[in-house]
């Protein structure tokens, strides 16, 4: 069973959840153990899931499951959001806003804002179409390799501005 992303195949389904800000390094740290463990004993119909966790960018928590073995079923889906709403409690962020969005500025430097702040900053010129965006709406591993950081014109997000 693997606990960490690069043991899981591309194929692997997976589950993002932004924070609505950095985390700080201690609530990466517990994020990352807790995510870890829940993992460890995550199963559907008693059957354990081959799957695998993480935080990226001090602020995406990410689940995967490959689904080649056992696949994840509804009620291990709804167990997997409540653990996560749980977490997030606990830490006291919100992770399932997704009406915010999270981009890298000028700087490099990730930020997050609402859908509304984020049509102004595009209007206004601060965003453009060559600005990194993450999209936490990829599927599968794979996609969240290689396109979950990508050009604001080439994601959904160029509908909202």
């Amino acid at each position: 069973m693997a606990n960490h992303l690069e043991a899981l195949a591309p194929t692997s389904r997976v589950w993002i959840y932004g924070a609505e800000r950095a985390m700080t390094a201690e609530e990466v740290e517990v994020a990352r153990k807790e995510l870890q463990e829940y993992v460890k004993g995550w199963a559907a119909h008693q059957r354990q899931l081959t799957a695998g966790a993480d935080v990226l960018h001090d602020r995406f928590l990410v689940l995967a499951v490959d689904e080649s073995a056992a696949e994840a079923s509804g009620c291990s889906i709804d167990g997997s959001v409540r653990f996560i709403q749980e977490l997030g409690a606990r830490l006291g962020i919100d992770f399932f806003n997704r009406m915010r969005f999270s981009y890298r500025d000028s700087d490099g430097a990730i930020q997050t804002v609402s859908r509304e702040e984020f049509k102004d900053l595009y209007q206004r010129g601060q965003l453009e179409n060559e600005t990194i965006v993450f999209d936490p709406l990829v599927k599968e591993l794979g996609e969240l390799r290689q396109i979950f950081e990508r050009p604001l014109e080439d994601s959904w997000h160029s509908r909202m501005v």
